[in-house]
């Protein structure tokens, strides 16, 4: 009887300890994911002092995406198309608001024209938004002007050589045809939140750094370490270390350096800061009338949205999302700002506070105070 005791007791507290385990993975796990098409892998992330909150869009006015993981019907345009009309009412608003102006307005220059990307079969004008997806989109228009039958044909290495892949930039036509295609044509653009856009960015290119972008790693790095680092040391094993040594501290510095940034850093680096270009600067939005602003963390039902809204979506289907990729993670945005002063995360944010504003992101407060 006695071993019988000890053998149900010892059952029971394995079961304990398995249940106790269960319960704290679940609480110190997260899916990581990054832009779309990037594999979500599991990540482990303490923030110190505050318990991880469960991810979610940060949109508030919009109803809520149905998860990634479930398959869900393309709603028709009468479902979503009062979310797509409260966000063009929001950016004509913010586009009148007196105080935002040299955050809001930009000229039409060839920067911008750079930018937008033409379908003239179907009368369609992108602007890309780098960090936010667009691969897929250019696939979208290049599937659209006959190039290939179907995104999935297209090779990785095409879509971005804009030698090859049939993709005429707006700034390629003359001035008066420039006009009437903005004039006339279906405009759209896609966003997500500007603090995890600018996240994005430095991963991607600082430290993932692909093979074919050296420049990231061997040039803008070192310029911004030179310019903008208190202290030479390197990095501190935190994960938010880049090669060849660039920190994310740095990053924030260098973007929040309005001034100095302009005259002295950003002309070494041309036309590469597009990655952390405000979409104000990008896109023009309140020189240039878009039709639809496509969100990132909503992209399930934003994509087939604008598929129907500019008369394509029996002609190309948007390719597969994986599940998670678009989940808006605060709790990967407390990490890496966990360690960056107040006042940077301040000045960083005077100078994205117009994108927070012109298209409904609520002020990281979090981060803020």
């Amino acid at each position: 009887m006695r071993a019988m005791r000890h053998h149900w007791l010892l059952l029971g507290a394995c079961g304990w300890v398995l249940l106790i385990l269960m319960f704290v993975s679940k609480l110190i796990t997260f899916r990581a994911v990054d832009d779309y098409g990037d594999r979500a892998v599991i990540q482990k992330w303490t923030v110190p002092g505050k318990p991880a909150p469960p991810a979610s869009s940060p949109g508030k006015s919009e109803p809520n995406p149905k998860p990634s993981h479930q398959p869900s019907s393309a709603p028709s345009v009468a479902d979503w198309q009062p979310v797509a009309e409260r966000r063009v009412e929001l950016l004509a608003a913010v586009c009148k608001n007196g105080s935002l102006r040299n955050l809001t307005h930009v000229s039409v220059g060839k920067f911008v024209l750079d930018r937008i990307f033409v379908c003239d079969k179907h009368k369609i004008l992108f602007c890309q938004t780098p960090k936010v997806g667009n691969t897929q989109w250019k696939k979208v228009l290049i599937v659209l002007n006959g190039e290939f039958s179907s995104v999935e044909e297209i090779p990785e290495n095409l879509v971005h050589d804009h030698e090859k892949n049939g993709l005429p930039r707006l700034s390629s036509l003359p001035p008066r045809e420039i006009t009437h295609r903005l004039n006339t044509y279906f405009k759209f653009l896609i966003v997500r939140d500007p603090f995890e856009r600018l996240i994005s960015a430095f991963k991607d290119k600082f430290v993932k750094n692909p093979r074919f972008e050296p420049w990231y790693k061997h040039d803008i790095a070192p310029a911004i370490i030179r310019k903008y680092r208190k202290s030479h040391r390197d990095g501190d094993g935190d994960g938010t270390a880049a090669a060849p040594g660039l920190r994310f501290e740095d990053f924030v510095r260098y973007l929040g350096d309005a001034e100095g940034r302009r005259r002295r850093v950003d002309r070494q680096f041309g036309e590469h800061v597009i990655h952390w270009v405000t979409y104000a600067e990008l896109c023009a939005p309140c020189e240039i009338r878009y039709d639809v602003v496509g969100h990132h963390e909503t992209l399930e039902r934003d994509a087939p949205y604008i598929l129907k809204a500019a008369g394509i979506e029996r002609l190309v289907s948007y390719p597969a999302i994986p599940p998670g990729i678009t989940r808006y993670n605060r709790t990967k945005v407390e990490h890496y700002f966990s360690g960056i002063s107040k006042r940077d995360i301040r000045r960083l944010y005077a100078r994205y506070q117009g994108d927070f504003h012109l298209f409904g992101y609520p002020t990281p407060d979090f981060l803020l105070n």
